[in-house]
């Protein structure tokens, strides 16, 4: 019987050998159905081209620029709601969710007040995360007063906002819900799935012979050859389809295309409803403002946890940052104190409108035909009695205006390295909205050129001065949201604080100088912000007292 154990045995272990051989390939057959029934039905991108803006063209960072860039797209950082895809019933509503002032009905001025956001779904019940993205503004009305607030978000659903009490008399409290935060999670979205979702076109044209085709930070390398026209001092990259009969040194202009559709589902267009969850008020239970009150003598100084940029008063903005303001509402007063100034505007539309408030308002200040395009310049207008040059050029791609010849397509950095610079000449850059649709690192790239030129130009003379403008907020519907949010904005602005931080440079806040003011919000901020910005500036050129 001994004798037949070892052919036993081998026979038991051959057995179950192909047992384990069958449950194997059982095994693999069902993950290979279940795989297939949750396969997508088509791959969107090509492996090799997932992230088009291709973060790794252009020059390579340094370290340590490595590790700012890191520490930057840390920063801005957004918190999520940890369940996604739940009926909209479970979304945040800003007309279920409420504010409560914490305090009493009167508080001095010199202090601070607090507010507690609690935010609710359409159920009425309370969020448990946090992500809704909302903006603050103390205001009183009758005083043509008003103040940015500062939103701290304690990710369970509820917010705690900080207002530096200012003037005396009654300020009301006004928040409000710019996306709730399943809004923003499809932003996100569109930021890692679609970042070249914003498109542009070129003209080509020899002779008779024209052909237009698309164009973008990166296209993809397998579909069709390339035109390069990355830009060989700031390596800042730059691509259009080749045209089938042109060659790519026959490009004549740059444009816009559009943003590509069809970009989210039925579903999270739900989140975007203008009067509904897309730029709603959040109303208050009980008081909505307080009475703020001379300070007393004596008074305990109430420790204020936020400083804004400045506020209005009047109508009129007040700096916080101890510099002197002064209304310049005569011509005269302007050419004398731009006498003898060259003033260089750089950017986009937004400080565009900076160069027709002052050839508008000061009527010495002639335009030169130089027979450029209506929006994107150059631009020059001279004051030859006063010596007074102001000229403007738009930034370089992307840029998203109707028609540029690609001949006046320049980056800002090599601009800025064409100037001499000194105590006359005034430099004045915004760079923003044109980067929405492309994700942050995108953005950073194009500061660190920005202000590794603006370093260079202050190594030459230092006295030049620089004013750096941020980004503002605008109008929204389901289509701006999706290409132009403040979402995206509030990152662009929270990178371009950080990066140009410890520079001799000064920051123009329009961020804090449209959301504080009484004026709907819009691109191109209305003429009162426009005026209180450039008294701003010729504030600091003069370093005038106040009036």
């Amino acid at each position: 019987m001994d004798g037949h154990i070892p052919r036993l045995t081998l026979i038991f272990i051959l057995l179950a050998l192909s047992g384990f051989i069958l449950l194997i390939s059982n095994i693999t057959s069902l993950g290979s159905s279940i795989h297939s029934a949750f396969k997508p039905p088509e791959i969107l991108w090509p492996l090799e081209v997932n992230h088009t803006y291709c973060a790794h063209f252009g020059q390579e960072p340094t370290a340590e620029e490595a590790k700012e860039e890191r520490d930057l797209l840390n920063s801005i950082a957004w918190p999520g709601p940890l369940v996604q895809d739940l009926p909209v019933e479970f979304s945040s509503d800003p007309a279920k969710s409420y504010f409560v002032i914490q305090g009493p009905a009167e508080q001095y001025i010199g202090g601070q007040l607090v507010v507690h956001v609690h935010v609710q779904n359409f159920l009425g019940l309370p969020k448990d995360h946090g992500g809704d993205f909302l903006i603050a503004r103390l205001h009183s009305p009758e005083l043509g007063a008003g103040v940015a607030g500062k939103v701290h978000d304690h990710h369970n659903g509820n917010y705690t906002v900080l207002f530096p009490l200012l003037w005396t008399g009654e300020a009301w409290v006004e928040i409000t819900m710019v996306h709730p935060s399943e809004a923003v999670v499809v932003l996100k979205r569109l930021q890692e799935e679609h970042p070249d979702r914003g498109f542009f076109k070129s003209l080509f044209r020899s002779g008779a012979l024209s052909e237009t085709t698309v164009c973008n930070l990166c296209l993809p390398l397998n579909e069709k050859p390339l035109c390069n026209y990355t830009d060989p001092l700031t390596g800042e990259p730059w691509y259009c389809y080749k045209p089938e009969m042109l060659g790519c040194d026959t490009r004549v202009t740059h444009c816009k295309g559009g943003i590509k559709p069809n970009l989210i589902t039925k579903y999270e267009e739900q989140f975007f409803q203008s009067g509904v969850n897309l730029k709603v008020p959040i109303h208050a239970t009980g008081m909505g403002s307080v009475t703020v009150l001379p300070a007393e003598e004596g008074q305990t100084q109430v420790k204020n946890n936020y400083t804004a940029a400045g506020y209005y008063y009047n109508n009129s903005w007040r700096p916080l940052n101890a510099m002197d303001m002064h209304e310049f509402n005569d011509s005269s007063v302007i050419t004398h104190c731009l006498r003898g100034k060259l003033l260089y505007m750089f950017g986009d539309s937004t400080i565009r409108q900076w160069f027709e408030y002052l050839t508008a308002f000061v009527p010495n200040l002639k335009k030169i035909n130089l027979y450029s395009r209506t929006i994107s310049g150059q631009f020059v207008a001279v004051d030859s009695k006063n010596n007074i040059m102001v000229s403007y050029r738009c930034h370089g791609p992307p840029i998203h205006f109707p028609t540029v010849f690609s001949s006046e397509l320049r980056y800002v950095s090599n601009e800025l390295d064409r100037i001499e610079g000194g105590p006359n000449t005034v430099v004045l850059v915004s760079v923003g909205s044109h980067f929405n649709t492309f994700p942050v690192e995108v953005y950073i790239r194009r500061l660190w050129h920005i202000r590794r030129a603006v370093v260079r130009l202050l190594n030459r003379e230092p006295a030049t001065l620089v004013v750096v403008r941020t980004v503002n907020m605008r109008k929204l519907n389901l289509q701006i949201s999706l290409s132009n949010s403040d979402w995206f904005s509030l990152q662009q602005d929270a990178v371009l604080r950080a990066m140009f931080q410890g520079l001799n440079i000064q920051m123009l806040d329009a961020w804090e100088m449209t959301l504080a003011h009484h004026l709907p919000h819009d691109l191109h901020p209305p003429l009162p912000i426009i005026k209180n910005m450039i008294d701003l500036i010729l504030s600091r050129i003069c370093r005038v007292g106040k009036t």
